[in-house]
């Protein structure tokens, strides 16, 4: 049994091999806003999965494929690449599903498939994305929220929002990859150095440096 994957959902179908459908993504709340899921029950969940439990693969899919999404949609910054790498991340967990072994979080070997299938495009098309409109993806955690629908407050939120995307996308790779996992995969630092092949003490500069600036650009209108 394969599954077949939508940005919408999963179902099941007796297929040889993983269809991975696009669709229009929803967009789920981000992975710090939802309830903790027991990382010991997600390395469990794997396991059924790969003594074939689809229902297992189903719930680990619907936990976690809204933050995997919004990463690689917020990296490529392109709505067709973002789609191929999330189906292609997919199917490295179905294809590598017999040999997982729960050594680190389910998060972890997830967003470390995530990381490599970003980088391995980036070596394939010989560059980063350039900067490009966020739309679904573009989870503005930093900005405050709509209090009034007056224009001049829309106007404020969006000059701010434009602000927050173009320094999001002007960061040196490695800062704004190593943001964006923490934002969106709730790793802890010492994971996300893992996950990025680098020091726990390079990853959390890095992340310093990145959230320096971001502010730095969501403060010019308070200057």
């Amino acid at each position: 049994m394969s599954a077949v994957i939508t940005m919408e959902g999963l179902t099941t179908a007796s297929k040889e091999s993983a269809s991975i459908e696009s669709a229009r993504f929803a967009r789920a709340n981000p992975a710090r806003r939802v309830a903790a899921m027991s990382d010991d029950e997600d390395a469990q969940l794997m396991l059924a999965y790969a003594r074939g439990e689809m229902r297992a693969f189903e719930t680990l899919y619907s936990r976690h494929r809204g933050a995997l999404y919004r990463y690689l949609m917020r990296q490529a910054r392109d709505g067709e690449i973002a789609n191929d790498l999330f189906q292609e991340v997919w199917s490295r967990v179905i294809v590598n599903r017999s040999r997982y072994e729960p050594r680190a979080k389910f998060r972890t070997f997830l967003f470390t498939l995530a990381h490599n299938c970003f980088i391995d495009h980036c070596r394939r098309t010989k560059a980063r994305p350039a900067g490009m409109v966020l739309e679904d993806a573009d989870a503005a955690d930093m900005l405050p929220a709509d209090e009034q629908l007056r224009p001049d407050v829309k106007l404020e939120r969006d000059e701010a929002t434009q602000r927050y995307r173009a320094a999001l996308a002007s960061l040196p790779p490695e800062q704004r990859d190593v943001y964006l996992l923490h934002e969106e995969s709730d790793l802890s630092l010492e994971e996300i150095a893992r996950v990025t092949g680098v020091g726990a003490e390079t990853a959390k500069s890095r992340l310093r440096y990145a959230v320096a600036k971001l502010k730095a650009a969501l403060s010019v209108t308070e200057a």
